[in-house]
């Protein structure tokens, strides 16, 4: 909950800029490092053509890294749609229910013309409770934000931002460019490094901060190359951080990849289809938001699959009789019902998921992935 004291409120804010003043830092000394420091006043003025080259290659670079940077930090949030917050009346009616199933009809009746294909662990329509709003698919209430957040994927204190269906596109290009600026200054300071580690160069503090440069770009480095390398596994099956952790649940029951439509297709819904805004941090991702396109087809029902009378081809140990007849047709089979939580409607266990905190009995504070 988001505290009402300005004072605090403001103090607050201050801290959340914290990591992100201190990546803009580093980015910017280990500029100064590398044009000054290295390209400048280390590589010596007869390897010309040297330091044309690096800056040449540099430059570009750093401009797509802050960019895509800029972009993931102040992307606006992917608010609800208004259509999906319930009326004074209708909280009232809610929040009056005497039971759970009541609470379920309600919210039931509310969302019947919504596109909603998610529901709770025990089959209900999600709802927030904090947001007064049913919840489209894919969406997650951020308590860091106080808001929900459309196709939420988790809230990054480096960008102070929550990455979600707006900006998850910018999110994925600013750990690729950040990745491949890391290595290309240890790459490019590698031999300058060696030089004034066996002591083969200059002295002064010049050397140190190619040194530093040096290790900090190998250590920002070999961190991004799994970060990035799990986004990209995301990307290409379509799923959340969130979903990662636990599988989306429709009408059939939980399904991991049930907004998988395939490697080409998942990446184009948030890359675009145009491949000259797959490496620019522009916006080009498909739909609204709102609604996604599921693998999943028509539900079949006991009555389509009585109607079906197969083929039978007798055989000496089985003969065509009436018995042996199955029913269906070998491909798509009826399916109960089942609750697979015995959780309340809001219960602490959706909570977790859906809001990011659990409160535990000692009125600590347990964080969801």
């Amino acid at each position: 909950m988001a505290p009402t004291n300005p004072v605090v409120r403001c103090c607050c804010s201050a801290v959340k800029w914290g990591p992100v003043i201190f990546i803009t830092a580093v980015v910017c000394w280990s500029y100064y490092a590398y044009v000054i420091q290295m390209c400048i006043l280390t590589i010596p003025n007869t390897n010309i053509a040297e330091k044309v080259i690096y800056l040449i290659l540099y430059h570009p670079l750093l401009f797509m890294f802050a960019w895509s940077y800029w972009q993931t930090i102040f992307a606006q949030l992917g608010k609800v749609p208004k259509e999906f917050y319930l009326g004074k009346e209708d909280v009232e009616r809610f929040e009056a229910a005497g039971n759970e199933e009541l609470q379920r009809e309600i919210l039931a009746h509310i969302a019947r013309n919504l596109p909603v294909q998610t529901r709770t662990a025990s089959g209900a329509i999600r709802y927030c409770e904090k947001c007064k709003a049913i919840k489209p698919d894919r969406c997650h209430h951020c308590s860091m934000c106080s808001t929900c957040v459309l196709k939420m994927d988790h809230h990054c204190p480096w960008v102070n931002n929550c990455v979600g269906f707006t900006n998850y596109k910018f999110f994925v290009q600013f750990l690729g460019y950040a990745l491949i600026y890391c290595f290309y200054v240890a790459a490019t300071s590698l031999q300058y490094f060696i030089k004034f580690w066996t002591g083969g160069a200059g002295d002064g503090l010049g050397k140190f901060h190619i040194l530093f440069l040096f290790f900090v770009s190998i250590m920002f480095g070999l961190s991004l190359i799994s970060l990035f390398s799990y986004h990209l596994y995301l990307v290409m099956h379509n799923r959340s951080t969130l979903e990662s952790f636990r599988s989306p649940v429709f009408r059939s029951g939980p399904d991991k990849d049930g907004f998988g439509l395939g490697k080409k297709a998942n990446f184009i819904e948030i890359f675009g289809d145009s491949k000259k805004g797959w490496f620019l941090p522009i916006f080009s991702s498909f739909g609204d938001g709102v609604s996604f396109p599921t693998r999943s087809g028509p539900v079949n029902s006991y009555q389509t699959m009585g109607s079906t009378t197969p083929k039978v081809t007798p055989s000496a140990n089985a003969p065509a009789t009436e018995s042996t007849v199955s029913m269906g047709d070998g491909v798509t089979y009826p399916t109960r019902n089942v609750d697979l939580d015995s959780d309340c409607l809001l219960a602490e266990r959706q909570r977790w998921m859906e809001e990011g905190e659990v409160d535990q009995p000692n009125g600590s504070t347990v964080f969801g992935p």
